[in-house]
């Protein structure tokens, strides 16, 4: 099996990130004495300087994490809420029937900040301002512009330079986007930050100037300045120009939290995924299908079969329907959905060709629901062929912009968080901030009675879907990957490589990679394309053959173009750590000793 890197093996630690930048400095705090929840936080902000184009300060990110005293993993949820004035009225009040990608009307609380400072609290061990002081060097110094960061401005120039003259004061210096290499600062980010930790400094010991930061955040100079911001009227996606619905008091009646997860039984394994406000559980859903065709799944050469390709794709397919009928901020039939039973009733809908329809299920015996304006974006330009970077419009609008850390440290605590939203072309900048508000209100639906309606105060149904694994309940693997709707089809490709195949991480993570983009998509416009199926080449000239004699529409990609995972991992007995990271696109690095 070919392999573009070693898997990295040590005892010490282990950072894998989306960015080089991220996994060194998240190594930096551990070779310091910090441990896993450091090391995490640590390169979380350093995302958000160093990829800017793919998550940002007031985006939001899921978690899961272990820790060595107690081994049973936890949620972080950092996705913030609707606003208190995002109610479907509105939206009709405004000619509008998808809320659009960019711009203030899709703006939600943002999470990320409160989130990674309740993980640092209660779990790292290092002070706040030694933590977030690599971000704030990098946001005043500057960070080299990697090539797909110029490529999203590039797009988005005209929408900059026209209507969103903050944006462009930013990210167009001499009027032109940053060249590939060159050195972007944000000096107005850093001096947020510096802010944030100067008004905090009075408060006292480490765990009250941590809140203390929160507050200065949520009700303080940061709230004040997005209440105000929020106030003005900008483009956005419909093509006219909206006032945002965020405000200072949505910002303060927020707080990141904790939950359990959702963890189920593979037989020798256990995946652990947050809850279906995300769509991690449909990872689960596909495996446990896939264990109705054990003997039909191969790789051979570290390459998969094409029968194995076109039953993941159609189990997920399946997967990805139920998504939409069930999952969301509500109610959701997670038993059922997750049961034995239920996956043997799905997995015989599975035939020899690829199915062009949307079959969601009736987990319990429940009908099936699904939005009426679906019929109305399948097939819409806008879906197709959906890569591992970041598919941004002209109007800002854009698809799967995500970041991935997985940290792992010599004690056994273990961290994979999936940090989003905030994009830089999400919103126009707040300029005495230096950052812009997120655009995740998107992935509601605005007509009611569905699990992920739009509520005033309900978090979004996001694609965000970090993901760990258990041995014998023992936490021994952290992985994930960016993509939005992708997260969970190509991380499928990882598991079933590493677990089926027989791979290390590097094997698993280099292997040649697929995805159906057959289900309405999460982003504006919503589009899905029936029957398509996006590969690698490297699966092979005659896979790829059998692929389409099973009528699939196969999109190739090139050799090297879907996914952009990381994992960590950690064997109980011996300590040994391992990590691996993804070499398409060249941005992503594994470090650790």
């Amino acid at each position: 099996m070919f392999t573009t890197r070693p898997e990295l093996a040590g005892t010490h630690g282990m950072v894998a990130s989306t960015h080089w930048l991220a996994s060194a400095t998240g190594m930096a705090v551990l070779e310091d004495g910090g441990n896993a929840f450091d090391a995490a936080v640590a390169a979380g902000f350093v995302l958000q300087v160093a990829e800017p184009h793919l998550n940002g300060p007031a985006g939001q990110v899921p978690a899961i994490f272990a820790t060595a005293a107690e081994r049973r993993p936890r949620v972080l949820c950092g996705q913030g809420v609707a606003p208190a004035a995002a109610t479907p009225e509105h939206f009709a009040e405004l000619g509008l029937d998808l809320i659009p990608g960019s711009g203030l009307l899709s703006a939600t609380v943002p999470g990320a900040w409160d989130a990674w400072l309740l993980l640092l609290r209660d779990y790292g061990t290092k002070p706040l301002e030694d933590i977030l002081g690599y971000a704030i060097s990098y946001a005043w110094q500057g960070v080299p512009v990697v090539p797909r960061m110029t490529e999203t401005i590039e797009t988005v120039s005209a929408l900059f330079a026209t209507h969103w003259p903050s944006s462009a004061e930013l990210w167009l210096p001499g009027g032109l986007p940053p060249a590939p290499g060159s050195v972007h600062r944000n000096r107005a980010l850093a001096r947020t930050w510096q802010r944030l930790l100067t008004e905090a400094e009075p408060a006292g010991d480490r765990e009250a100037r941590i809140d203390a930061a929160r507050g200065a955040w949520s009700r303080g100079f940061v709230a004040e300045a997005v209440d105000a911001f929020s106030r003005r009227a900008f483009r956005d996606d419909s093509g006219r120009e909206h006032a945002g619905l965020l405000t200072g008091e949505d910002l303060a009646n927020w707080s990141a939290s904790y939950e359990d997860p959702l963890i189920t039984d593979l037989g020798g394994w256990g995946l652990v995924k947050c809850g279906a406000w995300t769509q991690g559980p449909v990872l689960a859903q596909q495996l446990l299908m896939l264990r109705e065709f054990a003997d039909d799944l191969a790789y051979v050469d570290g390459v998969p079969t094409a029968r194995t390709v076109h039953l993941a794709a159609e189990c997920a397919k399946l997967a990805f329907a139920d998504r939409e009928a069930w999952y969301g901020d509500a109610e959701v039939p997670v038993g059922a959905l997750l049961s034995p039973e239920y996956a043997a009733q799905r997995a015989a809908l599975v035939g020899a060709r690829a199915s062009a329809e949307l079959r969601p299920g009736s987990p319990g015996g429940l009908a099936p629901r699904l939005p009426a304006i679906l019929e109305r974006t399948r097939g819409l330009e806008g879906g197709a062929g959906a890569l591992g970077e970041p598919t941004v419009s002209p109007s800002g609008q854009a698809r799967g912009d995500t970041v991935h850390i997985d940290v792992v440290d010599a004690e056994g605590n273990m961290v994979s968080a999936t940090p989003s939203g905030g994009w830089l072309q999400s919103s126009p900048t707040i300029p005495e901030l230096g950052f812009c508000l997120d655009s995740r209100a998107q992935m509601f639906w605005l007509e009611q009675g569905l699990p992920n309606s739009l509520r005033p105060g309900r978090r979004p149904r996001i694609t965000l879907s970090p993901s760990m694994a258990l041995r014998e309940g023992e936490p021994v693997l952290a992985f994930g990957t960016p993509g939005g709707d992708q997260q969970d089809q190509w991380q499928l490709c990882f598991w079933l490589a590493h677990v089926l195949g027989g791979l290390n991480l590097q094997e698993s993570i280099d292997a040649p990679a697929w995805h159906t983009t057959a289900f309405p998509g999460s982003f504006y416009p919503r589009a899905w394309h029936p029957r398509e199926l996006v590969v690698e080449s490297r699966l092979g000239e005659s896979t790829i053959d059998e692929l389409g004699e099973r009528e699939h529409r196969v999109l190739d990609a090139g050799p090297w173009a879907l996914g952009r995972l990381s994992a960590v991992a950690r064997d109980p007995a011996t300590g040994i750590l391992r990590a691996a990271a993804n070499a398409r696109g060249m941005q992503g690095y594994a470090v650790g000793r």
